[in-house]
């Protein structure tokens, strides 16, 4: 599983960030941080059926559960080819993309944090659950205290102004004004790296059920 030598490699990673250095350290990055990350996702793979059988984690190099090293620069001032954390991301099967309800874990020098929900999702998507939340406030209100009891934080970004359609004295407008839905909690590199991390997210992701199943529902998606 993870190491301190997951985190060295990320942190050389950040200091030599170009193509050259990195096919030069690709044997590092496969055994110090890929494999690493491949293990712990087969290990999850029990514990995400039994929080759900609607997710998946899928321990594949490409196109599973692992999210790929190379960064999207196409739309950045920040050129360099690589990302300097690990991101893992058990979504729903019937997503197409990162944009869709998921459990994840964030692995980096500068902060590491397990998550829950759905990040930046498309307008259609974000309406219903705007929509929800204002038909069925209770649910949503238990699942935010679920959450909040369990040290995680719901974060994101918010609009300034009311979403269309919505009322600016709502009582749920905080609520309504989210474009993220995602619940996190920080955790340290020594969590990540001791030998119950399986045990430690198993648990900690039971406290967002309800929240992942509230976005389902929203979605109208099986949970």
């Amino acid at each position: 599983m993870f190491s301190q030598h997951s985190f060295d490699f990320l942190n050389s990673l950040a200091v030599n960030n170009d193509r050259e250095w990195f096919k030069a350290n690709q044997q590092q990055y496969e055994d110090q941080v890929r494999t690493p990350a491949l293990q712990f996702i087969e290990a999850m793979q029990g514990p995400i059926l039994g929080l759900s059988p609607r997710f998946t984690a899928v321990a594949k190099k490409v196109g599973g559960s692992l999210m790929r090293p190379q960064r999207d620069s196409r739309f950045s001032k920040d050129k360099t080819p690589y990302k300097t954390n690990v991101g893992i991301q058990f979504k729903h099967f019937q997503a197409k993309d990162v944009h869709a309800p998921g459990f994840y874990v964030h692995i980096a020098n500068d902060e590491c944090f397990i998550a829950a929900g759905i990040w930046h999702p498309e307008s259609k998507d974000l309406n219903a659950i705007r929509h929800c939340i204002d038909e069925n406030p209770n649910a949503y209100q238990k699942a935010l205290t679920q959450l909040s009891q369990a040290g995680f934080e719901l974060t994101g970004d918010s609009l300034i102004r009311p979403p269309r359609g919505f009322d600016k004295h709502h009582p749920m407008i905080d609520e309504l004004r989210r474009k993220d839905f995602i619940a996190i909690k920080p955790v340290s590199s020594e969590q990540v790296c001791q030998a119950d991390f399986i045990e430690f997210c198993t648990q900690e992701y039971q406290h967002t059920r309800a929240l992942m199943a509230y976005l389902c529902f929203a979605l109208d998606l099986d949970f």
